[in-house]
C-alpha cells in the first residue's frame, strides 16, 4: 500500500495526553482526524501510513467551547478523535515523526 495525499488529510496528528498514553497500554493509538472522516476511511489511512493491521476504530467528537477572544465571543472548532485499536504484534511509535 502506498501513502496517498488523502490519507494525510484524514489523519491530522496524534493526540498525546494522559488518557491517550493509558490507551496505548491496551494496544490503541489516538489520532485527531478530519471531522468528516468515517471509520473505514480512518482504518484505511492508518493501515496505509503506518503499515499495521487495525482491529477496531472508535471515534468521538468533542464540541468546540465558547470562549472570549480579545473581548469578543468566539467558538473553538469541533474536534474528532479516533481511538485505533491495533492487532496483536503491531505498534505505532507516536513520539517519532512520520
Amino acid at each position: 500500500m502506498s501513502a496517498k495525499a488523502e490519507h494525510y488529510d484524514v489523519i491530522r496528528k496524534p493526540v498525546i495526553t494522559e488518557k491517550a498514553t493509558m490507551a496505548s497500554e491496551a494496544n490503541a493509538v489516538v489520532f485527531e482526524v478530519s471531522i468528516d472522516a468515517n471509520k473505514p476511511m480512518i482504518k484505511e489511512a492508518v493501515e496505509a501510513l503506518f503499515n499495521v493491521k487495525v482491529k477496531a476504530v472508535n471515534t468521538s467528537v468533542t464540541k468546540g467551547k465558547v470562549k472570549r477572544f480579545r473581548g469578543q465571543m468566539g467558538k473553538r472548532k469541533d474536534v474528532k478523535k479516533a481511538y485505533v485499536t491495533l492487532e496483536e504484534g503491531n505498534a505505532i511509535d507516536v513520539t517519532t515523526g512520520l
